[in-house]
């Protein structure tokens, strides 16, 4: 296997650990949300157990890149590719750590009716999804404009968190009894919404990858 042969086969295998950590995110991210909508705490224990899974695959993702770093010795768009999985992963762990922290959520709601039918908190975990689908989609295929269109998703995102943040608030003052509930649905919106900046970080970068240029998609 020539030098180049040997760098495309570790870069291809770079982005299969990326895909599968996006599709471990995906699946992580719609289990604690199940798990919230029906304060289902054996699911939200298994989204909690699976963690470690996300954890190795960054593990593996470092060590390579850092290995063909240290024997291809990379330039220019080889090296930004290197890094810019390295960047990825860390999003995507992240991502999976704020996954957890929703379904910790559930177990703290263990026995308790939820105070209002939840139908925004989905709406955000089903566009974060797809953000996290189509970023994964913008690196492998190094797609600028859908590393773009993440800054567009994420005013959806931003727009859901601040409607949903004002519900709660208006239940909290409706009632009492409800601050504590409203307050844990809260910190969920809170989850989600950062959730969504991290798929805007990925898309940020992607354009790095592409272009050498660092953009702030969060402005």
């Amino acid at each position: 296997m020539t030098v180049r042969k040997e760098f495309d086969h570790g870069l291809e295998n770079l982005h299969q650990w990326i895909v599968e950590m996006g599709n471990f995110v995906e699946k992580a991210l719609a289990e604690a949300v199940s798990a919230l909508k029906n304060v289902d705490t054996a699911r939200a224990k298994e989204v909690i157990e699976a963690d470690h899974q996300l954890n190795a695959m960054e593990e593996k993702i470092m060590e390579l890149g850092a290995k063909l770093i240290a024997t291809q010795q990379p330039v220019a768009k080889d090296l930004r590719r290197i890094l810019s999985a390295f960047r990825i992963a860390s999003d995507l762990e992240r991502m999976g750590d704020l996954s957890v922290d929703i379904a910790k959520t559930v177990l703290r709601l263990e026995g308790q009716p939820l105070i209002k039918p939840l139908i925004d908190l989905p709406r955000m975990a089903e566009i974060v999804a797809t953000m996290t689908y189509e970023s994964i989609q913008s690196f492998i295929n190094e797609n600028v404009d859908l590393a773009y269109k993440m800054a567009k998703d994420d005013d959806q995102v931003d727009a859901l968190y601040g409607q949903i943040t004002r519900e709660l608030t208006m239940l909290m003052m409706e009632n009492p009894r409800n601050i504590a509930q409203a307050s844990l649905l809260s910190f969920v919106s809170r989850h989600l919404e950062r959730f969504g900046d991290h798929a805007t970080n990925i898309g940020e970068s992607v354009v790095y990858l592409v272009t050498s240029e660092r953009p702030d998609l969060n402005q």
